[in-house]
């Protein structure tokens, strides 16, 4: 099963990613904007996603991602940790990271040969 400890590790490797909380639980943000934070179930990742990547993954895996009333209309996805595959969770997280990220920062990342 993924834990929280497997998303930080995924996350915390990629840079500016630093460990904060968002709503009382612990998150993930890059330089200070929230890229993924747990639900309080504590069974549950809500994930910062383009509209397109949202529609796509509600879409194709719905047994690994939802929406709640309350992201409905936003740029987030819900992912249940017991379902991600740790392929699901890896691109899952660097979607994100890529959504929260700062363009110089990115531009950086992708200029390393």
């Amino acid at each position: 099963m993924t834990t929280f400890e497997k998303v930080k590790k995924i996350a915390l490797a990629m840079p500016g990613v630093e460990e904060s909380t968002s709503y009382g639980t612990p998150g993930l943000k890059v330089r200070g904007k929230l890229m993924a934070r747990m639900k309080e179930d504590g069974e549950t990742l809500v994930l910062r996603v383009t509209w397109e990547e949202q529609e796509r993954v509600l879409m194709l895996h719905p047994e690994v991602y939802f929406l709640t009333e309350h992201h409905r209309g936003h740029p987030w996805v819900l992912l249940r940790l017991a379902a991600a595959t740790p392929t699901q969770l890896k691109s899952s997280v660097t979607h994100a990271w890529y959504q929260s990220a700062p363009k110089s920062l990115i531009a950086r990342v992708e200029a390393v040969p």
